[in-house]
């Protein structure tokens, strides 16, 4: 049975100093990396696309792998930053991202960018749930600690939304490699600055590592994120069925050895918590409609509007200060008013945006308006979710918490990019009138993708063909846009009435 009560906090817990906020400030910055990689190559890929050659299937793989790694791993390396320390975990993944982000910038094949993309993965686990479980040890007091997530979940949400605008800029004067390359500068202070002013924290009664625990932990989200992935792309399947099965019985067996070991890698109890699951849901939801939104904005504005990736950027810029703002001013009010109100509330205006955008794309005011009202809903009901989960779980095992929100996020990353994505290539296709006169190998690659279209359209020695081409693709990807935006709104509307139902009537701020 489900419980929406919260865990009594510590009473008169110690407040932090000004040496706990500028760990913060330093922990901000692989929180800003990780999240603004999930989206940066959203407006980097029409130029990998024209670089590379990759195909659709490949095109999905190299936003997706990231996030799908990512996923897969972070429950356990959660659990390995509670047992050999946190801090020591984040300056490791740290020291590797860097390394193949910069290798990553030079691959000259679709095949070593998806690959290079995986090892970021592997190396972004070990950040994520790192930096949430080190501001549980650093904050101490609930207030001080709200404020602290409300800034680290501002600053996640404010990535996700900078990565196009950040890819903007850097596709404006250097080629897409410059992308990956970005991690170099942002990574090598973190690793000055977190032995000086990060306090380590780990749990100190761990219990013994269970190796069978991580396999299978691995062996229930890589089918099942996959399966999603290929169900949007290739419709339902044997393939596509098979993996949902070999997922749940995996996941089965994990869940069944979490009861039976003596310790644990993941406290299942947790999740008879209302306010923990619900939370983690909204969050999971919550993502999928952010990262679903900017993968189709972002073409749009490049490929059908036609702008450059700096100006495309640039026209997010709104949406990512409503984003910050939202999320910070959330804290006072939920200190005020329960959470079941405040994240509906928020959702809201999240489900405005995407109604907007079903109604027209034509209007570049109208997208940038509701990026802006998406911004102002995901902000919000993020903070107080993400405090909610941290509060909910023991000090001891904040980085397995931490590391279930994570989970939730890049599952959602996957998710929005695979499901909202898949569905708008599949309108894509359904929907595209070629015009006469195409050559087969052009009308191959324009079938394909949006990119294709635009990329074979620029090899045309016939203008009139090319305009033609480039109108029925434009008009292809709008008509899948608009199916899309109501798909998002309807999960939207699903987080809110989750967080109506399960995040409880206690106000935030009611202990300690």
């Amino acid at each position: 049975m489900l419980t929406s009560s919260l865990p009594t906090q510590e009473i008169n817990a110690p407040r932090a100093g000004w040496r706990g906020w500028f760990a913060l400030a330093v922990l901000m910055l692989p929180v800003l990396l990780v999240s603004v990689d999930n989206t940066v190559l959203s407006f980097a890929l029409p130029e990998i696309a024209l670089s590379l050659q990759p195909s659709s299937i490949e095109q999905l793989w190299i936003i997706d792998v990231y996030p799908l790694v990512l996923a897969g791993l972070l429950v356990t390396m959660g659990t390995l930053g509670d047992r050999f320390g946190r801090r020591r975990l984040l300056l490791i993944g740290a020291t590797g991202f860097a390394v193949v982000s910069a290798l990553s910038a030079f691959a000259p094949t679709a095949a070593l960018l998806i690959t290079g993309r995986a090892l970021m993965g592997v190396f972004g686990a070990m950040l994520m749930p790192s930096t949430l479980s080190l501001l549980r040890s650093i904050f101490r007091d609930r207030d001080q600690r709200r404020l602290a997530i409300a800034v680290w979940a501002s600053g996640f949400s404010a990535g996700a939304a900078l990565g196009p605008i950040v890819g903007g800029i850097l596709l404006e004067h250097f080629t897409w490699g410059s992308v990956f390359l970005m991690a170099v500068p942002v990574l090598v202070p973190l690793l000055v600055l977190a032995p000086f002013f990060v306090p380590e924290s780990r749990d100190p009664a761990p219990g013994r590592f269970d190796p069978l625990s991580v396999v299978l932990s691995l062996a229930t989200m890589v089918p099942v994120v996959y399966g999603i992935k290929k169900l949007a792309v290739d419709g339902p399947t044997a393939l596509v069925a098979a993996l949902f099965v070999t997922g749940v019985v995996f996941g089965w067996l994990f869940v069944r050895r979490q009861r039976t070991v003596p310790a644990p890698m993941l406290d299942m109890s947790l999740f008879r918590r209302g306010t923990f699951s619900g939370a983690i849901l909204v969050n999971l939801l919550s993502v999928v409609g952010l990262v679903g939104f900017l993968y189709f904005v972002a073409q749009h504005l490049q490929l059908v509007v036609g702008l450059t990736p700096m100006v495309a950027g640039f026209a997010l810029l709104p949406g990512l200060v409503l984003m910050i703002v939202s999320g910070l001013a959330v804290v006072p009010v939920a200190r005020r008013h329960a959470p079941r109100i405040v994240v509906p509330a928020a959702l809201a205006f999240s489900v405005v945006a995407y109604v907007l955008v079903a109604i027209s794309t034509a209007d570049l005011a109208l997208l940038i308006i509701a990026f802006g009202l998406l911004g102002i809903g995901i902000g919000a009901a993020e903070t107080v979710s993400n405090e909610l989960i941290l509060s909910s779980a023991p000090p001891a095992k904040a980085g397995a918490a931490s590391a279930v929100s994570e989970t939730a996020y890049e599952v959602g990353a996957v998710l929005g990019t695979a499901v909202l994505g898949g569905i708008l290539a599949a309108f894509y296709r359904a929907q595209l009138v070629l015009p006469a006169g195409l050559p087969d190998a052009a009308a191959d690659a324009a079938r394909e993708t949006l990119a294709g279209a635009v990329a074979v359209s620029q090899t045309l020695d016939d203008p009139t063909l090319a305009e033609s081409l480039r109108l029925a693709a434009a008009h292809a990807f709008d008509s899948g846009v608009v199916v899309t935006a109501l798909i998002g709104a309807v999960l939207i509307v699903i987080a809110a009435l989750i967080a109506a139902t399960t995040l409880g009537g206690t106000r935030g701020a009611s202990t300690k």
